[in-house]
């Protein structure tokens, strides 16, 4: 039942949302695209935090609701023609913005009152709210505050509620992850579907008495003779006329609550899909479709059985047809109810154990599990799918034809089916191996990495003296060898799982989408992976990172494979999945809890943390984390210097962090002020933001074998001009001893910096005056003559210095000497 319909079976509430569309005139908006409306709304998984963004999603539906309208004016209604006309004719003049909004708003209401009235109906037991994504309540009262206000988004979250659906959200780094596509009015649809296919069954039981009337009186008429015979043969044909009405009334009802039924199993599957890009996902809802699967087996059951009473009296042509089409339906209902619960990684990797299961929704109902069947396991590629989903059979799974079609040798691919004491009748594929592979030929630029194969389950059983051949297929997986053919494999799964319609050619899939549905994949992935999803400023900077080609500045919000995965970033060597996928493992296996903790800003370019951190209040030693743009999953550290001037230290890869990780890094570093990754919030000391994530540093104790112990430190040579300085590392300047005292080399005026400069320096101090700089450089010249022979100093000079010493004191005119003196080897 839609979200409509159950708003219109309260009258109240029916006039009151019927009020608010005729405020823009969208009442027969609504109730002409009822289903489509909340399907196409209540299924988006991204809260529009940002004016800019709400405004591409509310074009992005407006198109979509004119080619909706459009298609439906192939209608054979001429005033539903008429109506459609106007209706089109009001979207061009209503802006697409307030549209949106106003539909959205009024979703919200419908949903607010229907828990209302389910909190009345059962005694303060609300039923639970939501289904698909109306992410939160308070970025709908942003979307209408913003229609309210035309400048900006309105900030609600202070009233706001938590949100009852949302997976994969743009929420900042301290929002608490909702919960998958909201789950609650999913459950609610299910309750309503099991309430409605309950109450048909039960009506139609009630047809056993009048069948058994029609019986009496068919027999009583065999046994007569003359008028009272042509009495009760009027008697039995008035009451079959009524009895077929009635069954064939019953199973159009019935027709309808199943497809209704298998439409939420394919959601529940399509789900199924999402979660394996780490979207949450209620398995237990499952349970729910069996229920409603259970009553409709029953449903059929009886209507089969009171065709045969009243085909019993006679033969008749129509009720054979009638009755083969029930049969029909009844298969149907079987063969849908095989799915996978449990699917098979979808990165499958050869010589590896894996696990999988099927499930037979159906129950006990047939009476299958009394002798239950052996399910088998091959693999397909995908092109040997397409040819036997096309087919639309199950002729060719017949005495075991199917393993001819393998694409590869799966070992214990056959598991005997089992049914539970909690109903489920599943066979379970505990220890599963693909030994080898098939390939097909490749094209162009086509890897191993883009291929899909899908495991084939397949049964045969017998049901009411018919056989029946059930098959179902597990989402696509991609085989792999070694492990470095991961990150693509997982890139052919993401985007499969993410952008596949429900109902496809396996496994057809769109090679462009927008960055609207990019985003909320790449969120869910992250997310999942790292348990804190990306923020609206992360999101945007990928966005950025995915424009190219773009010399006019316009942004593009479609997004193709070929720049999702297969071809490199600009002036970089890798693609932007491997760029971004290294960043997503690195998190999950170093970064995991400073991450978690809101301590890394991560996705921020160059220019930008380098903006950030000149306009801190904090000042020098402010810091922060980002990932690195020219190495793969890697993190570097941007922080201010005693000069004011920010410094980029070299990327850290995991390598790294295995000898020290990023907390004890910062540690060792000279740095005081952690810059905040949400402007909402303040900076945080050093200490305080990664204290926690600090290895405990005990003194060693002396080792009895004599050998003393070591640390590593990480210590960082500073930029020019920081007098050669080691950030992190306490620099005390040294004193001149006299010129005479050369025994302590340790304590020279020389300091010999390996990166490439010789500073000395005067012992009087330096200025200005020419004079003064060449008295410096002939006391600098005699202290290196007067160096005994074989001093370790005298290996780090360059006879090139000597020579510029030369030159500056003969001619010091002609010869510009830095002050104070700086000469590069």
């Amino acid at each position: 039942m839609s979200l409509w319909k159950r708003i219109s079976s309260h009258a109240d509430c029916e006039q009151r949302m019927a009020a608010y569309y005729d405020e823009k005139g969208l009442f027969d908006l609504r109730l002409c695209l009822a289903p489509w409306i909340e399907d196409r709304i209540m299924s988006e998984q991204i809260t529009p935090n940002s004016t800019e963004q709400l405004e591409r999603i509310a074009l992005k539906f407006n198109e979509d609701l004119q080619q909706k309208l459009l298609s439906t004016r192939t209608a054979t209604d001429q005033n539903l023609k008429y109506r459609v006309v106007e209706l089109c004719a009001l979207i061009q003049r209503t802006p697409a913005l307030e549209l949106y909004t106003h539909l959205r708003s009024g979703l919200q209401k419908e949903l607010q009152f229907v828990t209302e009235q389910s909190v009345a109906a059962t005694g303060g037991q609300s039923m639970p709210l939501n289904p698909y994504n109306m992410n939160n309540p308070a970025a709908m009262a942003a979307a209408a505050g913003f229609i309210n206000d035309g400048s900006q988004l309105m900030d609600s979250s202070s009233n706001a509620t938590p949100s009852m659906g949302g997976g994969g959200g743009v929420m900042g780094h301290n929002a608490t992850p909702a919960p998958a596509v909201g789950m609650g009015v999913v459950k609610m649809e299910l309750y309503d579907l099991h309430q409605q296919i309950m109450q048909a069954y039960n009506d139609f039981s009630s047809i056993g008495n009048p069948l058994k009337m029609m019986v009496h009186t068919y027999e009583c008429m065999i046994q007569v003779t003359g008028a009272q015979k042509a009495d009760l043969m009027r008697s039995v044909i008035d009451q079959k006329a009524n009895i077929v009405c009635h069954l064939r009334r019953s199973f159009m009802y019935y027709e309808a609550l199943q497809e209704m039924a298998v439409t939420e199993l394919k959601n529940w599957r399509r789900q199924q899909a999402q979660a394996g890009n780490g979207a949450s996902f209620n398995e237990n809802m499952l349970d729910e479709i069996q229920r409603c699967f259970g009553i409709l087996e029953s449903f059929v059951c009886l209507l089969l059985e009171a065709v045969k009473q009243v085909r019993m009296m006679e033969e008749d042509q129509e009720l054979k047809i009638f009755m083969e089409t029930i049969q029909v339906a009844q298969k149907n209902l079987v063969c849908s109810a095989f799915i996978v619960d449990k699917q098979p990684p979808q990165v499958m990797k050869t010589n590896t154990r894996f696990a999988s299961s099927v499930r037979w929704l159906i129950g006990s109902q047939l009476g299958i599990h009394n002798n239950p069947p052996t399910v088998e396991c091959i693999i397909m590629s995908e092109q040997q799918a397409q040819r036997f989903v096309t087919r639309g059979s199950h002729m060719d799974v017949i005495n075991n034809s199917m393993s001819n079609q393998s694409s590869g040798e799966i070992q214990n691919c056959s598991s005997t089916m089992e049914y539970q004491q909690n109903q489920i009748f599943s066979a379970s594929f505990r220890n599963m191996q693909l030994k080898k592979i098939k390939r097909a030929e490749k094209k162009g630029t086509e890897s191993v990495m883009d291929e899909k194969f899908a495991l084939f389950f397949y049964a045969t059983t017998t049901v009411d003296s018919y056989q029946i051949r059930v098959w179902t297929l597990s989402l696509p997986v991609v085989v792999i060898v070694h492990g470095n053919q991961e990150p693509q494999s997982w890139a052919t799964i993401t985007w499969d799982n993410a952008f596949a319609d429900i109902v496809r050619d396996p496994f057809v899939v769109t090679d462009r989408v927008t960055w609207c549905q990019l985003s909320i994949a790449l969120n869910i992935k992250f997310g999942s992976s790292t348990q804190r999803p990306l923020t609206s400023e992360n999101l945007e900077f990928l966005f950025e990172k995915l424009q190219r080609d773009n010399i006019s500045g316009e942004r593009n919000d479609c997004i193709s494979w070929n720049h999702f995965c297969k071809e490199p970033l600009p002036d970089r060597a890798f693609t932007f999945w491997e760029w971004f996928y290294a960043i997503m493992k690195l998190t999950k296996d170093h970064l995991l809890g400073m991450w978690k903790a809101g301590r890394i800003t991560g996705f921020i370019s160059k220019a930008k943390a380098q903006d950030d951190l000149m306009r801190a209040t904090t000042g020098i030693g402010t810091f922060l984390v980002r990932f690195s743009d020219s190495e793969l999953g890697a993190v570097s550290i941007a922080y201010v210097n005693e000069y004011g001037v920010v410094v980029m230290l070299k990327p850290w890869t995991s390598k790294d962090f295995h000898i020290i990780n990023l907390a004890d890094r910062i540690r060792d570093l000279d740095l005081r002020y952690l810059h905040p990754t949400d402007i909402n919030v303040l900076p945080l000391e050093r200490d305080i933001a990664f204290g926690e994530f600090y290895t405990p540093r005990v003194e060693p104790a002396p080792r009895p074998d004599g050998y003393v112990p070591s640390t590593i430190r990480v210590q960082v040579r500073a930029a020019g001009g920081d007098n050669g300085s080691i950030a992190g590392t306490p620099h005390h300047p040294m004193q001149s001893p006299p010129q005479n005292d050369m025994t302590g080399m340790g304590n020279s005026p020389l300091t010999f910096d390996p990166s490439g400069t010789f500073d000395a320096h005067s012992p009087s101090g330096m200025d200005d005056s020419d004079s003064d700089d060449i008295q410096m450089a002939n006391e600098i010249k005699l202290l290196v003559e007067s160096t005994p022979p074989g001093h370790p100093i005298l290996d780090q000079i360059s006879d090139t210095i000597l020579t510029v010493f030369d030159t500056y004191c003969s001619s010091p005119a002609s010869y510009a000497m830095p002050s104070p003196l700086n000469v590069p080897l």
